[in-house]
Formats: structure tokens, sequence, C-alpha cells
């Protein structure tokens, strides 16, 4: 099997949820590259938000993250989870998901996740969208709001966890039938 399935979607939107589920549910590896630029903010010792900021002057931090994504894809078998891995996959990924919702549902669970006030959270979404829309067109030519190279596209805001999960298992179990019979 050399399955690669690329999500992305807007923070707090629930894409490393559901990828986590569906890389256990299909034994895939899971690779994030949010995990990846989290573990570069830490070896430089700054906050996400800092290295965010770092990176719009150093497109080599995005290229570096994205680089390494692009590998483990090529290696097949793997969930690559990341703001921009349906657009830096798009060439060598099996299908692509969005995941979005309201951007005042996404700052509430943000908020509960990471333990900060619905306000911080709303500013940090922001933020977050704003420096990533800036570095993907600066660095590669995208535009995030296009969303046309993607297979599916999930708003999380009122279909339940149970009813995407079983939706995209569905997807993935046909996508699987129709590899092998090729």
């Amino acid at each position: 099997m050399k399955l690669v399935i690329a999500v992305s979607g807007k923070p707090g939107a629930g894409k490393t949820t559901y990828a986590k589920e569906l890389a256990s549910s299909f034994n895939l590896r899971y690779v994030s590259s949010g995990s990846l630029f989290r573990q570069m903010a830490l070896e430089k010792g700054i906050s996400v938000a800092e290295l965010h900021k770092k990176a719009e002057g150093d497109h080599d931090i995005d290229r570096a993250i994205d680089g390494r994504a692009l590998e483990e894809a090529k290696m097949g078998n793997v969930i690559v989870e990341g703001h921009l891995a349906g657009w830096v996959l798009r060439e060598v990924a099996d299908l692509k998901i969005f995941f979005t919702a309201p951007l005042e549902v996404r700052a509430a669970r943000v908020a509960r996740r990471d333990n900060i006030s619905y306000e911080a959270a709303i500013e940090e979404l922001k933020y977050r969208e704003y420096s990533n829309k800036l570095r993907a067109k600066a660095i590669y030519g995208f535009n995030l709001d296009d969303l046309s190279s993607f297979d599916v596209i999930f708003n999380t805001e009122r279909l339940s966890k149970e009813l995407i999960s079983e939706t995209l298992k569905t997807l993935i179990s046909e996508l699987l039938k129709c590899q092998t019979t090729r």
C-alpha cells in the first residue's frame, strides 16, 4: 500500500483529531507539519507565534518543514497533516481533505484546548491565518482561499465527529479498493 493522504484546514477546525484517528484506523504513519513547526520553535527557544513571525522573513523555515512533509509522503502509507499539506502534496497525495469551521467556533475550541481566553484564541487564530496566507503566497504562490485542489471539504461546525469519521473511513476504504483493482 502506498496510500498518501494530505489533511489541511484552518486552525481549530479538527484536522489533527481526524488525521490521527484515520492514521490509527488504517494503520498509516502520522506526520504533523504543525508538530515539526512546534519542535523547531522549542529547539530555537521561542514561542510558536515568534517562529511564525520569524518565518515571514526566513522562508527556509517553511521550506524545511514542507520538504520533510514531502519526503514522508513519497515514502507512502502516511497521513500528512498541516496547514499547507494539501497544497504542498497536491501532486503526490491520493486524497486531499480540508477542514473548516467559523472563526468563533474554532476559537472556542482552541481556548478550551490551550486553556486560554476566547479573546486570546481569536487573536491567535487571526494572526496564524494571516501569517500562513502571507508565507504560502510569498514562498510558493499558493492562494490559501483556493480550495479547488481538495477532494473533500468538511465544515466541522454542525456535522458530528462520528458522521465525519464514518464518512472519511468509507471514502478511504473505497479508495483502497480502487487502488487494489488497478
